[in-house]
């Protein structure tokens, strides 16, 4: 498998998310779950995708990784104040935990969510 597919594979494991679904989905699940506010026009948010797509696959069964289109559900990204793309929140318990704005490397990532990240690594 190529570097490409793999990215794309591991895109297909983040799952989209609507403002009718958001309560259900994110705010009353029972782990963390990462929220990825995008627009398919947004090309910051075209560079993070594969990198997202990454920590999910890395993470999977502990951590959620969804998206959200804003241009599609404009309501939860205002509850949010979501003014710039891309911006992805880390919720667990029903609130917005950590949020981490702009297009950043994976490491930065890892970095503002790793008491979530870690805590939820299996042990060596």
């Amino acid at each position: 498998m190529s570097a490409a597919d793999a990215a794309s594979a591991s895109l297909t494991a983040m799952r989209d998310v609507t403002d009718e679904s958001f309560e259900s989905e994110v705010l009353n699940a029972g782990h963390p779950v990462v929220v990825d506010f995008w627009a398919p026009w947004c090309g910051p948010c075209k560079a993070v995708e594969p990198i997202l797509g990454e920590l999910a696959e890395a993470t999977a069964g502990r951590v959620e990784f969804v998206k959200l289109n804003i241009d599609e559900n404009y309501a939860t990204a205002a509850g949010y104040s979501v003014l710039s793309i891309p911006t992805a929140i880390l919720f667990e318990g029903g609130r917005a935990r950590e949020t981490v704005i702009g297009a950043r490397s994976r490491s930065h990532y890892e970095q503002a969510w790793a008491p979530w990240l870690r805590a939820t690594s299996p042990t060596p």
